[in-house]
């Protein structure tokens, strides 16, 4: 086994930025500074996710049957532009539906759901200090070259996920789970020096740095699926069967469907794996057709070329869907219709692991208009209005769901101690803060509030501007496109801005790092957040220490998750103390699918993590 030592950071999250634009659904999610798994939010539908169907439209679906069934048996899907098929280089929603279906790793989220199972993992065991873990693998796993998946393979592919400059997740193995091992002086990985060993042909074991709670959630992600022992050559020491740029094009996994064809642009298709060594596949393949235009996707889907499938914000019509039930997971259960072609289908809502926000640059925003601005703000009144119902109004960062206590707790501590209106108004109080701060009608702040190119935030900011004008603030609009938006709130050349978080597990921590202070300096290398807000007042102090008793009670015992969740509370306070990230929505995704489709509901990790094994069409 390789050992090493390497300094512990505080980047134990991965995270994603989101170019959400109202249509609660994964598609066009982007990757930020550190990539990291989720989904994200797409105005035009276009999905990255199982929520968004669509069929081949030219070759096999039947546009007069129910659904995109068709005489191949394959499930026939919508998707936006992939990135790669290669798990340690795909880093985008729509990527990550497909490699989903390819790529098997040692645990997994059970139809995108926690808690997380073991896949080709039989067995594993943890250490009494939580560091070292130990998986016993299934025998007979095959991939989809016939060659048996053994702990080499393991060893292997965790090393390219650390040390290949393929890899978009680097930081996901070294410091989310944080797997031992060396740097060089330019605090770079050193090749070679990841604490993981085949113990035996089925035994894989590895050692991290210090206990982690969500680790097993982490290695569930795609990144950490299994590949061929040396099939590409790009990390040291292995000479490779296959160029990157192959691999990448024509993967070899150990996932239910194996590759099928790519065309650029147009489509991506898997084929059934007849050797899995799960359940299924029951069907043939799956299909996506690739498209970005919200028209296109609707016009597609309404041509019965879908099997699954979202519709875009602005085609959907909230009366039309009818909840029937909400189950244990806060998962709503319903139907949908009539369709503009007349067909009502099933419908689904699952909250998923998000939290959409506009940030503030501290040093260029006087704390009274950004209290104001969140006086002015009601948050049942963007989702209900603006994004028609389909999402939750966020006054945490941490979604109800996985907030300490639960959504009754996130309730109660949002109606009790929430300072600027819960599900109301406040401009009354917004006036006041800001008259008190000797603003008035001639003398108002002109805040810019830099938003990306989506009409549900351009509905939102209008909305928020109509208001803050009765409080003495000028709320000055920009659109751009989405990175230079990113670019311009990392050099903090911004006012304020819109942004969002996709989280890749099921735990406070992943959401609060982003409101720790002492990582928001956006001259800093790689920061959390881009609020630029001072780590020297007694709010900022209180939100450092409160993230440093995170970070010292990690492991996964009841009387670290207490200090964690007393701590989590304190840094939410905190923020809405200083209100440096205020807090809109949270994403809610959607499915929509014909009768003739039976598939089983996905849970919080994103439809996106869904395999489609156990997918049959009638």
């Amino acid at each position: 086994m390789s050992t090493g030592t390497t300094t512990q950071t505080d980047t134990r999250t991965r995270r994603r930025f989101l170019k959400t634009t109202g249509a609660v659904a994964g598609g066009a999610a982007l990757a930020g500074c550190s990539g990291g798994g989720g989904g994200g939010g797409s105005e035009n539908g276009s999905s990255g996710t199982g929520s968004a169907g669509n069929g081949s439209g030219n070759q096999n679906a039947s546009s007069g049957q129910s659904g995109g069934k068709n005489a191949n048996d394959r499930l026939d899907l919508v998707n936006s532009t992939v990135s790669s098929f290669d798990p340690i280089a795909a880093s985008d929603t729509a990527s990550g539906e497909v490699t989903t279906q390819l790529f098997d790793g040692l645990m997994t989220y059970p139809d995108g759901a926690v808690p997380v199972t073991e896949l080709i993992a039989s067995d594993y065991e943890v250490s009494e200090d939580y560091t070292t873990y130990t998986f016993s693998l299934k025998e007979g796993v095959k991939f989809h070259n016939g060659n048996e998946v053994t702990a080499n393979d393991f060893v292997y592919s965790y090393e390219r996920l650390a040390g290949s400059p393929n890899s978009q997740a680097v930081a996901d193995i070294l410091d989310s789970v944080g797997i031992v091992h060396e740097t060089d002086g330019d605090d770079a990985y050193k090749p070679k020096t990841l604490a993981t060993e085949a113990v035996d042909k089925y035994t894989f074991r590895f050692e991290i740095e210090q206990p982690f709670h969500a680790a097993l959630q982490v290695l569930s992600n795609n990144q950490f699926a299994a590949v061929p022992e040396g099939i590409v050559g790009d990390v040291e020491g292995y000479e490779g069967r296959m160029k990157q740029g192959k691999f990448a094009n024509d993967p070899i996994g150990a996932g239910p469907f194996r590759f099928g064809n790519y065309q650029s642009g147009t489509s991506v298709s898997v084929e059934r794996f007849d050797d899995y060594h799960g359940k299924g596949p029951q069907i043939a393949g799956v299909r996506w057709q690739l498209i970005e235009d919200s028209s296109a996707i609707y016009n597609y889907v309404m041509e019965r070329n879908a099997d699954v499938f979202n519709i875009p914000t602005a085609q959907y019509k909230q009366d039309r869907a009818s909840i029937e039930r909400t189950d244990e997971k806060g998962r709503r259960f319903g139907t949908y219709g009539p369709l503009r072609n007349g067909a009502t289908v099933n419908y689904l809502e699952v909250p998923s692991l998000s939290v959409f926000y506009i940030g503030f640059n501290v040093p260029n925003v006087p704390t009274p208009v950004r209290k104001a601005t969140a006086y002015a703000l009601n948050q049942a009144t963007v989702v209900d209005q603006v994004f028609k119902g389909r999402g939750l109004p966020a006054y945490h960062y941490t979604i109800p769901s996985i907030y300490p206590g639960g959504p009754d707790a996130y309730e109660k501590h949002a109606k009790q101690n929430y300072p600027y209106g819960y599900n109301e108004t406040q401009l009354d109080k917004a006036r006041q803060v800001m008259e008190k701060a000797g603003y008035g009608p001639n003398n108002k702040f002109t805040l810019g509030l830099t938003i990306y190119q989506s009409e549900t935030w351009l509905e939102t900011a209008r909305l928020l501007r109509d208001q803050l004008a009765s409080a003495h603030i000028e709320m000055q609009i920009q659109q751009t496109p989405f990175s230079s938006l990113l670019e311009q709130v990392q050099k903090g050349s911004v006012d304020a801005f819109t942004l969002g978080w996709i989280v890749p597990w099921a735990a406070p921590d992943a959401f609060v790092k982003h409101l720790n202070p002492a990582t928001s300096d956006t001259s800093a290398p790689s920061p959390e957040s881009y609020t630029n807000r001072p780590t020297d007042t007694k709010n900022a102090k209180r939100a450092i220490d409160a993230w440093k008793t995170v970070q010292n009670n990690t492991a996964p015992t009841k009387q670290a998750k207490q200090a964690r969740n007393e701590a989590y509370v304190t840094m939410e306070e905190a923020n809405w103390e200083t209100m440096a990230s205020l807090p809109v929505y949270h994403e809610v995704t959607p499915r929509f699918w014909h009768d003739s489709v039976d598939i089983p509901p996905f849970g919080i990790a994103g439809d996106y993590k869904q395999k489609f094994n156990e997918v049959t069409l009638g």
